[in-house]
């Protein structure tokens, strides 16, 4: 080992639970702090990783305010507000990395955050700033998240690779009884993941920890 060994999390389908409005037909992610459901399983696999001597991090792609969805205050409100509700059960986020940029944008967002970035998932930009922020050693590192994009940024910052997520989702969102795309096929080999009956971030944590 080089360094620590450290964790990565995505934000949303991960940690939080995305905001459903079945009367509008949409799926967001959370953008208000009265807004934020951590998933079942959270505080319990984060504590884990902790107790277990794994620094902990975010990094999650959020460009709402690029496409004129919602304003910059916003992202980074809700994001303070996450890490501030995790600390509220005893832990600690060293490192909290959002993109806000898009590659095309959208009516009303923010010019200077369209662009094609290094940072938006899935390239390694943020995850890269982690490890070099927090001295993270690579080889023992992982990032955990939910989509395939995940996997493609763990594996350009040369990290572990773990995937949570329901196999069927909620009814309204667009990846419902879709495979996770694209890295190796239907299922990514060589990426750690929950039996799908058990997808919970505490079971994903125990998994880690076991591995070392």
């Amino acid at each position: 080992m080089t360094g620590r060994r450290g964790v990565v999390l995505d934000r949303d389908g991960t940690l939080v639970d995305f905001v459903r409005d079945a009367e509008l037909g949409v799926v967001t992610p959370a953008f208000h702090p009265s807004q934020l459901r951590l998933l079942p399983g959270v505080v319990a696999g984060l504590a884990r990783l902790q107790a277990a001597g794994y620094a902990l991090a975010i990094a999650t792609n959020q460009p709402g305010a690029a496409k004129g969805e919602l304003a910059r205050a916003a992202i980074l409100g809700t994001n303070d507000a996450l890490a501030a509700l995790l600390a509220g059960h005893g832990l600690r986020i060293e490192a909290f990395e959002v993109c806000l940029h898009h590659p095309e944008g959208g009516p009303g967002g923010e010019a200077e955050l369209v662009c094609a970035c290094e940072c938006r998932k899935p390239r390694p930009g943020m995850l890269d700033r982690i490890v070099a922020t927090l001295g993270l050693d690579r080889a023992t590192s992982w990032m955990l998240g939910d989509a395939a994009m995940d996997v493609a940024a763990a594996r350009a910052a040369g990290l572990r690779a773990g995937l949570v997520m329901q196999p069927g989702r909620c009814e309204l969102c667009p990846l419902r009884d879709a495979p996770v795309p694209g890295v190796d096929g239907a299922w990514p080999t060589g990426v750690l993941r929950p039996d799908l009956a058990e997808a919970r971030l505490d079971v994903l944590a125990e998994r880690v920890v076991a591995l070392g």
